[in-house]
């Protein structure tokens, strides 16, 4: 039987859990599996590289490290920013999203640490990053590449 190689376009269906057992992610409740390419940086590594040498129809469960998932959480991707450079008309709440602009044009998005009178302190850390990963994986097909 075929195995999953470097660049095999393939379908896979996953459950994703953190430490604590909460799903964060579940193709099966979408009821479609992912398509992608194996091995070619398109997923968060140590998923990329659980697939490699899997055939149709295996499982695996894995555990990913946060370093190998979301990477750690860098302190320095933390930022204090005056509050007057926010619409006046935002709701600024802890723990919610914002989207915004880099200097470079490029759009972000931040999780909102902290606000106090003066400022506002933005965490760009992915919301994923420094937490341990857990998936159930399946392989459903392996469609083959052509470059």
């Amino acid at each position: 039987m075929e195995q999953v190689k470097k660049g095999d376009t393939i379908r896979v269906h996953y459950r994703g859990t953190f430490d604590d057992g909460e799903e964060f992610d579940s193709s099966y409740s979408r009821d479609e599996p992912l398509t992608t390419r194996a091995g070619v940086g398109n997923l968060i590594p140590g998923f990329d590289n659980a697939l490699i040498g899997m055939t149709p129809g295996d499982t695996k469960t894995v555990n990913i490290l946060a370093a190998d998932a979301y990477g750690e959480i860098n302190l320095e991707a933390r930022q204090s920013i005056p509050k007057d450079q926010f619409p006046a008309d935002l709701a600024l709440e802890e723990g919610s999203t914002i989207q915004g602009k880099s200097p470079q044009g490029q759009q972000v998005l931040a999780t909102i640490q902290s606000v106090n009178e003066s400022d506002v302190v933005l965490d760009f850390n992915h919301p994923m990053a420094g937490k341990n990963l857990n998936f159930e994986i399946e392989i459903v097909d392996i469609e083959g590449w052509d470059e």
